[in-house]
């Protein structure tokens, strides 16, 4: 029989179900723990620790060629435009500049659903318009400012409820809203829900947009070597940029090589190739010379994403027992320019038992920049207001808000009616609960009084993070006991090529120091998905399983053959193969390889198949203690008990970073973030790192993190679940939630700025 097959694979990336065709083993998935090094799950530090410490790990925007040109983009300055014509003269004139492209003279190439890479009908006020390549980044910028075009202006519109109605610019076929239509869900009989109900609670919830700011900029270096485009991209997903560009240019993808072995952070918004990476390499292309460009700061905030704004419109109904009758929501989200997601429904239609849901969702086109994945795309924003109504309805029921949650726990999928593959959410209330001290601190809204007044408050997450195939790892075993791990997978900062080397290093018994790890490259590994959704590590780390299983085992058929011996005479452990009854007897890996005289021993492993009629989610619990200054408007997070179900731990000290940093996210979004546009130009006004607050290490709270122990063996052979977004999920919601404790006031709308919670607390 076969050890390998090809299926069908479905699992999650970020809100969307994906389906390709991928290879998968079939022999039996043992327990990792019944193999023996225990290295798997201790708190080690990362490999490339001190690469990164002292400056040697090169970042594409560290990347310098010789010859090496520096492109800029111009961008258009209004809202909506067209562009009826371009004169570059001046510019290409200009010393130092070699080449300008622009609609007029570049291939049509298309972008998104209904545009083209240079299209003359602009959109947003920082749509590209020209691209060009000069000696310095300097005379780049210079010459941007020569090239005179011109405009037609056209109305706009970047309200997404007043971009819904009839009577607002549409600028796509399909329509105002995204995808052409409302995105509907429907289950149970929602009307006769709300008639059953005993009490009804509703209320309109509002959220910002908020941009991602990745502390490395979006930035590539193309270049021509003969046929082959090599470019180095700072991507999330190396295998989807190579895509994008062969069928751009329209190259087979074996003369594209995509290479980001280091990269600092995306949070989504570099899940896909930007356009910024075409132009880069049809200027090099036309000069003959490597391009780099890097965005700024400006067009960080402009150009690469966002998540996307929200107006939820929620109803619960409830018996007085306090279970849930029937669930709704219509909700308007800014897709922005081009089509993308603004839904944020997912929660209210996932995390409770309930038979009778309806959601309508709006993902309203804007004159404003494109929405993208932002860490638990519409999870944060949803949860927000979901969780706020929840405690709603908890006070005017007299419950305690942590058992109106466990009075409504969902057995099974609520979507797609069947069983999880484990969940462990009421084990997470309980564990953090009590570390919190909920039932102790919680009382009732405003009890506190004085000018800072603190108060606490939770709210429930629920995440896919399940990951699946197809998904590699070749691992090459060399004759002085060294391993290689190659894999077409990215570290984004989040430690992946550490838990890779726990993983290998739990099987074959190496110490890390002998272990190297090869990442972000098309060429040398085999494919991976892209990193986002918190599918990175229970996609690859997996396939690494499987390739080190391979490695013992063929290590063990050389030491049966070598010792005349059956297998099960022999053990392996610490890098040699044992004799069971003597085994001072043994040969190393070393020895072995010279003996089957081989210097290098190679086996590529696949992850396995998601299970069938089973779903992988993540969940947990957050639980917040806020301070509120009642003169100055400022509200400080005290702490937070995050305490969620992930599955197993490959690293606890990455893991306590991930949430840490997810987190002091939410944190940000609950109180700071907020692009801020006018609405009379269109234009962004805080598109800078100066106007657009953020969190600092100065907004630190102190955070305790939780995991439910236990090993989710049916999601995959390693037992866990992405831990990427499920730390930011709450958040905002639990300090919303604690807000109200503190005040006795709810505002519905974020952030909970200073200006804003003193109009409340005025408004009284």
């Amino acid at each position: 029989m076969a050890d390998r097959k090809i299926i069908r694979a479905r699992h999650f990336v970020e809100e969307a179900l994906s389906e390709s065709l991928a290879e998968v083993p079939v022999r039996a998935n043992l327990p990792a723990d019944s193999e023996g090094s225990g290295v798997l799950g201790r708190p080690l530090p990362r490999l490339d620790a001190r690469e990164k410490i002292a400056g040697v790990a090169r970042y594409t925007f560290d990347l310098r060629y010789p010859r090496m040109l520096h492109a800029r983009i111009l961008r258009s300055p209004y809202p909506h435009a067209r562009v009826l014509s371009i004169d570059s003269a001046r510019a290409e004139a200009l010393p130092g500049v070699l080449a300008v492209i622009h609609h007029f003279n570049a291939p049509e190439i298309p972008w998104y659903e209904d545009s083209l890479l240079f299209d003359p009908h602009l959109r947003y006020a920082g749509d590209e318009v020209a691209c060009l390549a000069a000696e310095t980044e300097q005379q780049a910028g210079e010459a941007l400012a020569l090239i005179r075009v011109q405009y037609q202006e056209l109305a706009f519109e970047i309200d997404p409820l007043r971009a819904a109605v009839e009577g607002s610019p549409v600028y796509h076929a399909h329509g105002r809203l995204s995808g052409g239509r409302v995105s509907r869900y429907r289950r149970g009989d929602p009307e006769a829900g709300f008639a059953a109900a005993e009490l009804v609670v509703e209320g309109e919830f509002r959220t910002q947009v908020a941009v991602h700011n990745p502390e490395e900029p979006h930035c590539s270096v193309a270049r021509w070597v003969g046929e082959r485009l090599l470019v180095d991209d700072s991507t999330q997903a190396v295998y989807g940029v190579r895509e994008c560009l062969a069928e751009a240019l329209g190259l087979p993808e074996s003369r594209v090589e995509v290479r980001s072995p280091y990269m600092g952070g995306g949070f989504g918004s570099k899940l896909e190739a930007g356009k910024h990476t075409v132009m880069a390499a049809l200027l090099a292309g036309r000069t003959g010379r490597p391009v780099r460009i890097a965005l700024d700061r400006r067009e960080q905030n402009l150009c690469v994403g966002n998540r996307p704004d929200s107006v939820q419109q929620l109803k619960i109904g409830a018996g007085r027992d306090g279970v849930l009758t029937a669930l709704s929501a219509v909700t308007h989200g800014s897709a922005g320019a081009y089509s993308a997601s603004a839904s944020c429904c997912w929660p209210l239609m996932t995390l409770y038992a309930c038979e009778n849901v309806e959601a309508a969702q709006h993902s309203v086109h804007t004159n404003a920049g494109r929405a993208r994945p932002f860490r638990a795309p519409g999870h944060v924003q949803g949860t927000f207001a979901l969780e706020s109504l929840l405690d709603e309805l908890a006070e005017r029921l007299e419950l305690d808000p942590l058992d109106l949650r466990i009075r409504n726990h969902a057995e099974r999928d609520q979507v797609y009616r069947i069983p999880y593959t484990s969940k462990k959410l009421l084990e997470a209330y309980e564990l953090g609960a009590e570390r919190f001290g909920w039932r102790r601190l919680h009382r009732p809204a405003g009890s506190d009084t004085g000018a800072l007044v603190r108060g606490v408050g939770l709210a429930s997450q629920i995440w896919w993070g399940g990951g699946g195939p197809p998904a590699g790892a070749t691992l090459k075993l060399n004759g002085d006991g060294s391993l290689r791990i190659q894999a077409g997978t990215q570290d984004l900062g989040t430690g992946t090529r550490t838990i890779l080397a726990q993983t290998a290093a739990e099987v074959l018994e190496l110490p890390l120091e002998r272990i190297g790890v090869e990442l972000g490259d098309t060429t040398s590994g085999p494919y991976c998905p892209l990193s986002g959704g918190s599918m990175t590590a229970p996609s690859v780390a997996p396939a690494v399983l499987d390739a080190a299983r391979q490695l013992r085992s063929a290590l063990l058929e050389a030491g049966s053959a070598i010792f005349e011996r059956p297998e099960g005479d022999l053990s392996y452990g610490l890098g040699a193969v044992h004799l069971k009854e003597d085994p001072a007897r043994c040969r190393t890996i070393g020895e072995l390889l010279g003996e089957l005289r081989e210097n290098t021993l190679v086996r590529t492993g696949l992850r396995a198949a998601n299970p069938e009629g089973r779903i992988v989610q993540s969940f947990g619990v957050q639980f917040a203690e806020v301070e509120v200054d009642t003169l100055t408007g400022r509200v400080r997070v005290l702490r937070i008990v995050a305490a969620h179900d992930i599955g197993r731990i490959l690293n606890r000290r990455l893991l306590e970073n991930q949430f840490e940093g997810g987190i002091m996210q939410g944190i940000s979004y609950a109180l700071h973030e907020e692009r801020v546009m006018d609405e009379h130009t269109g234009r962004v006004l805080n598109p800078n790192l100066l106007d657009y607050s953020m969190a600092t290490t100065f907004d630190l709270p102190e955070i305790e993190v939780l995991t439910v122990p236990h090993e989710d063996l049916e999601a995959n052979s390693l037992g866990l679940k992405g831990c990427g977004e499920p730390p930011i999920i709450p958040t905002a919601a639990a300090v919303a939630n604690a807000f109200y404790n503190a005040t006795g006031l709810r505002i519905r709308s974020l952030p909970l700025s200073p200006d804003r919670v003193l109009h409340a607390l005025s408004e009284g």
